[in-house]
């Protein structure tokens, strides 16, 4: 069967009732598109553990700020679809903004219902300079949810707090699903695969490899017994590159998303900069 591509809810939602009544395991795999081997990663182990497979493809309004890149954001639809064909993907889903949202651009909160996380998990790391960025997270996620009833849904731990408030979501609303954390993938240099790294020149992709550096030698250091995050921290900000701008390296206990000044196992170690204009993020879990 050829993979469909629609943009319709109702359209979704009726092949999804075929498939209930067959008893078919279903996965979610939500992206704002520009598919990458990342995306890909997903996917097959989506493919593994469900009979059928719905990609989400939606650049999403409402969890972008005023001064952010949603216009530029890139789209790549036919690449996209191709990708979930050769993947095997039974659905991919792209609706309009109005589809999902109504008719009209009514897009705040003023007008729209929005689930929204505890303050405690969005008061830091990217919430801090992305404010209102999760509640529109998880008010699309909700959504997705919603429109596919899936049973697994998978997220890439590189949106490490995308990730832990997700799962605490489903967890807090009673949703019926399993949320299922998958690895970070890189480029062969370390960089961590991003929609976003099209945007960087070669010269700030040269920065942009010392992220990964900086979180390799937390690790290397840790597993050394060096547990102190202080040092950690300067660590870290000896080996990022000066060209970079740094806008936060923290710790985080990642079973209660607590800030940490002793490393343990489980410790998020996180890290957001910018490389010129393009926003980067990168994390390892110290185990």
């Amino acid at each position: 069967m050829s993979t469909l591509l629609l943009n319709k809810i109702d359209d979704v939602k009726s092949n999804i009732k075929n498939w209930k009544k067959d008893n078919l395991t279903i996965g979610l795999v939500p992206t704002m598109g520009a598919l990458h081997r990342g995306h890909a990663s997903l996917i097959k182990r989506a493919k593994e553990m469900c009979n059928k497979v719905i990609v989400s493809v939606f650049v999403n309004p409402i969890q972008f700020g005023p001064n952010e890149d949603y216009d530029k954001y890139p789209r790549t639809m036919e690449a996209d679809k191709k990708i979930c064909e050769e993947l095997g993907v039974d659905i991919v889903f792209a609706p309009a903004p109005s589809e999902m949202y109504g008719q009209g651009g009514k897009l705040s909160n003023n007008e729209l219902t929005f689930v929204c996380p505890p303050y405690n998990l969005t008061d830091c790391l990217c919430g801090k300079s992305r404010i209102g960025h999760f509640d529109g997270v998880a008010t699309v996620v909700m959504k997705l949810f919603n429109i596919t009833t899936p049973d697994f849904a998978f997220f890439g731990q590189k949106d490490a707090q995308q990730l832990f408030i997700l799962k605490r979501m489903v967890k807090d609303l009673n949703i019926n699903l399993t949320i299922i954390p998958c690895p970070i993938v890189r480029e062969d240099d370390g960089l961590a695969l991003s929609s976003r790294n099209s945007y960087l020149s070669k010269e700030e992709r040269t920065w942009a490899l010392s992220i990964s550096k900086s979180l390799k030698e937390i690790e290397k250091l840790y597993k050394q017994g060096i547990t102190d995050c202080s040092i950690l921290f300067d660590t870290a900000l000896s080996i990022l590159d000066k060209n970079l701008e740094i806008e936060y390296i923290e710790f985080r206990n990642f079973d209660t998303f607590e800030e940490v000044k002793t490393a343990a196992n489980n410790t998020l170690a996180a890290m957001a900069v910018k490389a010129g204009k393009t926003r980067l993020i990168d994390n390892i879990i110290l185990v």
